[in-house]
């Protein structure tokens, strides 16, 4: 129990050092016979706490003359790679993922009606005119479509301006083709119809209508997540 409660505090009050800005990315911690003494305890409970901060990704063991515990980039890198697994091979359901987002690209296409700026207007036309080209032409790409169509919501989510939901969103969108591509119709008159949303999201964005602009993305969600439904079932 007391060495239980030794290794936890070393992994705390590291980790709030980290975390407080105190500890940067790239700066190496004291060497293991000075951090025994400052935390008056074992090698084996300073080692299986260099152990578990590594596993959360503060610290980074490196070995050799050089080597030693280097403070890492805090990030959300972890949480990202395992929100990709589960992704990857679909354990995660098509309502849970349509519930997710509905309410988040719900909230980012509200907070991008707010926050939207002249460029980003013109950049959501610009990948709005490539998808409208990609329909005209004689060859249907399905495919480079269904990129061009993150691309508009992942623009979305930069313009929110919240790095979380940036971050998140950005993992499941590079992600979810498995689920697009074993259950979405590829239909040219699916992704037109599909286009037009856009175009309604986008609109409502210009003209600074948050409440519309959400509306609009979850209905988007929800009509999505109906056609990937029906594939399931078929």
């Amino acid at each position: 129990m007391k060495q239980n409660r030794a290794f936890e505090d070393v992994v705390s009050q590291i980790q709030d050092l980290v975390l407080q800005g105190k500890l940067k990315a790239g700066d190496k911690l004291p060497g293991e016979r000075q951090l025994r003494e400052m935390f008056n305890v074992s090698r084996g409970t300073l080692r299986e706490a260099f152990r578990a901060l590594e596993q959360k990704g503060l610290i980074n063991i490196k070995t050799g003359v050089q080597g030693g515990a280097i403070v890492c980039p805090v990030d959300t890198k972890p949480m990202s790679e395992s929100l990709s697994l589960l992704l990857q091979h679909q354990k995660i359901r098509l309502t849970e993922l349509a519930e997710f987002r509905e309410e988040v690209e719900g909230s980012i296409a509200a907070r991008a009606a707010r926050n939207a700026k002249r460029q980003d207007l013109r950049q959501l036309n610009a990948i709005l005119e490539s998808i409208k080209r990609c329909l005209e032409a004689d060859d249907f790409h399905w495919e480079e479509i269904v990129m061009k169509d993150n691309q508009f919501h992942l623009y979305l989510a930069q313009m929110a301006g919240n790095r979380i939901f940036e971050s998140v969103l950005s993992t499941v969108y590079e992600n979810i083709y498995r689920y697009f591509d074993r259950f979405l119709s590829k239909e040219r008159r699916f992704m037109e119809q599909n286009y037009q949303d856009l175009c309604k999201i986008a609109e409502a964005i210009g003209a600074r209508d948050s409440d519309s602009a959400q509306k609009l993305a979850q209905d988007h969600v929800k009509r999505f997540n109906r056609i990937m439904e029906q594939g399931k079932e078929q």
